[in-house]
């Protein structure tokens, strides 16, 4: 249920709720919380990677509450978007069939990075800021929703 009526719900899916989707909550709610009520699940839930929590710290974002969840805690529940974040065809993108508006917006998935820690967080961050940027603009004036 709606915690305010007024407020919009939004749920943010991958597979993982360990990245991009926490990004996405993280970032959505800190730019304009006051217009929506959100949320992010994945199809198979893993712990939120703590790159995710760390370079969402870097922007003033404290992300640290937020916890992987699974799709299946929302079945039921309706949303007024539900966006898909996978990034490629090969990757499994999860489904949820109670949103009055779908749209798929691919990120590259963090999860997959390999090498040093430096190299890790430099990619973290691009998609951090390519998350941050699309939901600035996208979410703005809530366009998004027509």
């Amino acid at each position: 249920m709606s915690l305010d009526a007024n407020l919009k719900r939004v749920l943010f899916i991958c597979k993982n709720n360990s990245g991009r989707s926490q990004m996405a909550e993280a970032i959505l709610r800190h730019l304009y919380g006051e217009n929506f009520e959100v949320y992010s699940a994945g199809s198979d839930p893993r712990p939120i990677n703590p790159h995710t929590i760390e370079v969402l710290d870097e922007i003033g974002i404290d992300a640290s509450p937020q916890e992987s969840k699974s799709l299946q805690i929302f079945q039921g529940q309706e949303f007024d978007l539900v966006v898909s974040l996978c990034s490629s065809e090969d990757e499994a993108c999860p489904v949820f069939l109670t949103g009055k508006k779908y749209i798929h917006q691919g990120f590259k998935d963090p999860a997959g990075i390999k090498g040093d820690k430096q190299h890790r967080l430099k990619l973290f961050r691009e998609i951090r800021d390519d998350i941050y940027r699309w939901i600035e603009d996208e979410f703005q004036d809530d366009n998004i929703l027509e």
